[in-house]
């Protein structure tokens, strides 16, 4: 029970991340930040999971390398892309868009590590590309809503899918605390997207406004906690399905708190509903 709860309050908490980052972007009239605001988020979150850590004891660096590389993928290029797939999708079709991870995680582990979905896993895939495409022809969307948005929202998934395959290839046997490895994976992705701000020049003059990204990074940063506490309580089976609601948090609290300016329309909740299916079924039978 308690992994369940645990995986729940993560679903919740990332499901309200996007809507907290249109909140974010909002305080800028033209160009915002993105990954300047994406560094901010990863570090209000480092901030919160490493006290986390510290209360829980037992932090130390042997083992700690493959959350290290984890970190670098997912939350580490995805976030930024993610990010980017939130300021030009809006919140309620980008965590849409997220949702396909568990389809993506399936195609990889049948290419590159020749695993055989059995027949739930290909009916739950079946689900989120339906879900999918409810997305995709969707005519009723606000105006501030680009198909750029979607494909980064995509990439942003695809780099999640991609992350996970190479956690369970390498078959994480480790005696890391949860917490431990959680503040290891988000170090590695400050590293990385600072690194990116740089390169852009975002980090020349910044923004007062900037500092709005601190909550939504909050929120990222109590997922976190709960995310690796239930996987190091629970079976994946258990923990990855009720994870994958997040789509659906992500709609409804859009549709709560920004109202009438993401236009929340049947299409669309149909196609949140089908990819949360989905996404449970290829998470229970994978």
């Amino acid at each position: 029970m308690t992994a369940v709860l645990l995986s729940l309050a993560a679903a919740v908490c990332f499901g309200l991340m996007p809507v907290l980052v249109r909140f974010a972007f909002a305080a800028f009239a033209a160009s915002a930040p993105a990954v300047l605001g994406t560094l901010v988020m990863q570090a209000s979150a480092f901030v919160l999971v490493a006290l986390a850590a510290l209360a829980q004891g037992g932090v130390t660096l042997d083992g700690i390398l493959p959350f290290v590389l984890a970190g670098l993928i997912a939350p580490g290029v995805s976030q930024i892309f993610i990010t980017l797939g939130i300021r030009d999708a809006g919140s309620s079709r980008a965590s849409v868009a997220f949702g396909m991870a568990p389809l993506f995680a399936v195609a990889i582990a049948m290419i590159f590590l020749a695993e055989r979905p059995g027949a739930a896993t290909l009916i739950g895939a079946v689900l989120v590309v339906a879900g999918g495409v409810a997305l995709a022809v969707e005519r009723d969307r606000p105006e501030h809503v680009r198909w750029i948005g979607i494909a980064f929202a995509l990439v942003g998934a695809l780099l999640f899918a991609i992350r996970d395959n190479l956690v369970r290839h390498v078959s994480l046997d480790t005696e890391v605390p949860a917490l431990t490895g959680a503040a290891a994976t988000i170090a590695a992705a400050m590293a990385l997207t600072a690194a990116v701000a740089l390169a852009r020049g975002e980090m020349r003059a910044i923004p007062r406004g900037v500092v709005r990204w601190a909550l939504p990074g909050a929120a990222v940063g109590v997922a976190y906690v709960a995310f690796f506490e239930a996987l190091y309580r629970g079976k994946v089976s258990v923990v990855a399905p009720i994870l994958g609601t997040e789509s659906f948090f992500g709609v409804l609290f859009s549709a709560l708190l920004l109202g009438s300016s993401e236009r929340i329309t049947r299409r669309l909740v149909a196609g949140a509903v089908l990819v949360v299916a989905g996404g449970v079924l290829i998470g229970i039978f994978r």
